[in-house]
């Protein structure tokens, strides 16, 4: 089977092309770094030609609102143009748990604009969202920093191993297109706050973890319930203890 991985160089899609490959699959790792651009369409075509299956794990170099939308409105409608002229069967995006229930985040607006096109394309889908990664938790922690201690939201959360990304993307790349939309999220469940101040005592950082019912998630306001899954999903095996243990 031949994968094309948009935006293979990353931090999701470097591990899910080596995963693939692994499994003995022909894998095309495609992003600026490589000579192809889903934005521009520059190397697109040649990239997807007699492509089985491509799976669309890109993330936008800017957040600002209209520079994040226009990345993956620009770049989906020229994949799904493209697959459709290569016959590729089996569209597969990357997007976030409860990005059609925050709407006055700029890049869950954008990713929910993403999800649109993937599902008018002509091109059999399947959509994965995530919740947020194990790996960005100090980041987000740090954004929240203010007067020698880090507030953060007090909502429910439950951040997943990228690994365990990984073998979901794989798992369903590889099989029948879902036409529909999963979610996959950690094997735990607790308050945001909790998650952060985990990460940071590992890390050896002393400050005090605040969580606060009225803290923005990337400057927007969410309510307790806007990052999980709400109805069934595939979780992840990956603990936060264990993922610590070897971070």
């Amino acid at each position: 089977m031949k994968i094309v991985v948009i935006g293979g160089s990353g931090l999701i899609g470097s591990k899910l092309v080596s995963k693939l490959k692994q499994q003995g699959h022909e894998v095309i790792a495609a992003s600026p770094k490589t000579g192809v651009n889903a934005v521009t369409g520059e190397g697109l075509a040649a990239a997807l030609a007699g492509a089985d299956v491509v799976v669309d794990v890109a993330n936008a170099p800017s957040w600002e609102p209209a520079a994040v939308l226009e990345f993956f409105q620009r770049s989906s409608q020229n994949l799904a143009a493209t697959e459709a002229a290569a016959a590729v069967k089996h569209h597969v995006a990357l997007s976030i748990v409860g990005t059609d229930r925050s709407p006055d985040i700029a890049y869950f607006r954008a990713k929910l604009a993403q999800e649109t096109i993937v599902k008018a394309s002509p091109v059999p889908y399947s959509i994965v969202r995530a919740t947020q990664f194990f790996e960005f938790l100090g980041a987000i922690g740090e954004a929240g920093a203010i007067d020698g201690k880090i507030v953060v939201p007090s909502a429910s959360f439950q951040p997943i191993a990228s690994d365990d990304v990984v073998a979901s993307l794989a798992e369903v790349a590889t099989g029948r297109p879902l036409n529909g939309t999963i979610d996959i999220a950690g094997p735990e469940k607790a308050p945001f706050n909790e998650f952060v101040a985990r990460r940071l005592k590992a890390s050896g950082d002393s400050r005090p973890v605040v969580g606060d019912a009225k803290a923005g998630y990337y400057g927007a306001p969410i309510e307790d319930t806007s990052l999980v899954p709400l109805g069934e999903a595939r979780l992840g095996k990956t603990s936060l203890a264990k993922w610590l243990a070897t971070a």
